[in-house]
C-alpha cells in the first residue's frame, strides 16, 4: 500500500480575473475542510464534486470523471524552481494539494481512501487558455504539456469530508497505464493512444473522447 497526505483542501467561487476571458473558479484558496460527492454527469449534473466549489465552464469541467482535482506539492516545488517564484496551494485550481504521492505516475483507476472518502484517479488535466492567463507565463500551455506534471482528476466513489492533514491510502490496479500515458495519448502520441485505448481503463466518455482524437 502507498500512503500520502492531504496538505491543503481548496475552494473557489465563480468570478472574473484580470486577463481571463469569461468567468472562472480557478482562483481557489485553502479551506477548513471540503465535502465531496458524486456530481453525476457533466451535462445536467451538479457540476463540481466538491460542495460549494464553483465551476466557470461546465462544458469543460466537472461531472463524474472530473469531480475533484488534485495537484502534488512535489510538482509545485518543481515548477517553483523552473519559474523562480513561490507557488501556493490552490494556484493551479486544485481542490486537493497532496504530499507524498507521485501523481504523474498514478495509475488510471487507482483508488485513494481518505477516512470515509474513496476517490478514483480518472484522467489528467489538459491545460487551457484560462490556466495560461492565470499563470501569466509565456507559452504556459506548451511548457505544461511538455512537463507532463498534470495532476489528477478524480471521481468520488464514496462521499464524505476531507480535511488538511488527512492520510491518503492508495490501492493500485493491476495494469500499468499511468496519468502521463493518458496525457501523452490525448496530446498527440498515437502509439500511446492505441495502448491506452486497447487497455480499456478510461471512463466511457473519456475513452470515446480519446478515440475521436486518435
Amino acid at each position: 500500500m502507498l500512503h500520502g497526505e492531504i496538505l491543503s483542501v481548496n475552494l473557489g467561487v465563480v468570478t472574473t480575473l484580470p486577463g481571463v476571458r469569461g468567468r472562472t473558479a480557478i482562483d481557489k484558496h485553502p479551506a477548513r475542510h471540503i465535502d465531496v460527492r458524486d456530481p453525476g454527469p457533466k451535462k445536467g449534473g451538479l457540476g463540481s464534486g466538491v460542495v460549494d466549489d464553483g465551476i466557470g465552464s461546465r462544458k469543460h469541467h466537472g461531472g463524474y470523471a472530473q469531480a475533484v482535482y488534485a495537484y502534488a506539492l512535489e510538482d509545485y516545488d518543481w515548477w517553483a524552481a523552473q519559474l523562480g517564484r513561490s507557488l501556493g496551494p490552490g494556484l493551479f485550481g486544485e481542490n486537493l494539494t497532496t504530499r507524498g504521492l507521485d501523481l504523474t505516475n498514478a495509475l488510471i483507476g487507482e483508488e485513494w481512501t481518505i477516512g470515509p472518502v474513496v476517490l478514483r484517479v480518472e484522467v489528467p488535466r489538459i491545460p487551457c487558455a484560462t490556466f495560461a492567463a492565470r499563470m501569466g507565463e509565456k507559452q504556459w500551455v506548451r511548457r505544461f504539456t511538455e512537463a507532463g506534471r498534470t495532476g489528477a482528476y478524480l471521481s468520488v466513489q464514496a462521499p464524505g469530508r476531507i480535511t488538511a492533514g488527512d492520510v491518503v491510502t492508495v490501492s493500485r490496479p493491476s495494469h500499468d497505464i499511468t496519468l502521463l500515458d493518458a496525457f501523452r495519448a490525448v496530446t498527440g502520441d498515437r502509439e500511446q493512444a492505441r495502448r491506452v485505448l486497447d487497455a480499456q481503463v478510461l471512463y466511457p466518455s473519456e475513452h470515446e473522447y480519446l478515440a475521436a482524437r486518435a
